[in-house]
């Protein structure tokens, strides 16, 4: 199984989860959407894949570089 993890680009809160383990996701898709300074900031895929594990919810604060799902893109 080839893993791929998913980071936060910026510090920010979690807005929305759009994805749930099992969940299969393609390139580009997006799969959560955080807020930063009243600003909807989408995180999409960066390959196809199955999503693993979510470690986040939503309400939570994140730091840049947080890692927020990991990916199964075998």
């Amino acid at each position: 199984m080839a893993e791929l993890n998913v980071h936060s680009d910026i510090a920010a809160s979690i807005w929305q989860v759009l994805v749930e383990p099992d969940s299969q996701v393609g390139e580009g898709d997006e799969v959560m959407i955080l807020e930063s300074m009243k600003m909807e900031v989408p995180v999409t895929a960066p390959r196809a894949g199955r999503v693993l594990q979510v470690l986040v919810v939503a309400g939570q604060s994140v730091e840049e570089g947080e890692l927020l799902i990991r990916l199964d893109i075998s």
